[in-house]
């Protein structure tokens, strides 16, 4: 498994940077060449399901991924999402955390994420390419101007 993490630090409230990166479709717009479809209705829950399709032509694949942990912050309470990756080709888990600290929201983006295809000898480079395409995902999605702030690594 190819394993990552992401730290960003931003000015948004806990409530806004967690409705930001819990925004299914809104990832797409963020991750190149990616279209994402919600296959259950709102609001998301556990047991939420969605797709996220990329690639181009024949060279295209699926993550299909479910709402197996969904707990929003709340004042004093941190907001912990965690998404079980369910698909043929890619396989793992992401988690998002996110914690209101006095003025600042910090959120943390980890991944696991297995590409089938691939052998494991390049489980290392999956890794590094994951941290940079959702590192800048997450970026955008929390994109707030200045005081913003990250941290990564991997």
């Amino acid at each position: 498994m190819s394993a990552f993490r992401i730290d960003r630090t931003t000015p948004l409230s806990p409530d806004e940077a967690w409705r930001r990166l819990t925004d299914w479709p809104a990832h797409a717009g963020q991750v190149p060449l990616t279209e994402i479809a919600v296959l259950t209705p709102g609001p998301t829950r556990v047991g939420t399901v969605f797709v996220a399709r990329s690639g181009l032509g024949p060279a295209r694949f699926e993550d299909p991924m479910e709402v197996v942990g969904w707990q929003p912050p709340s004042p004093g309470v941190p907001g912990h999402c965690r998404l079980e990756k369910r698909g043929r080709a890619v396989t793992g888990w992401a988690e998002i955390h996110v914690v209101g600290d006095g003025p600042v929201t910090r959120v943390r983006w980890e991944e696991e994420l297995r590409l089938r295809p691939l052998p494991r000898l390049l489980d290392t480079l999956t890794a590094r390419a994951g941290h940079l395409v959702f590192g800048r995902a997450v970026s955008r999605l929390l994109r707030d101007g200045p005081g913003h702030s990250s941290r990564s690594t991997h």
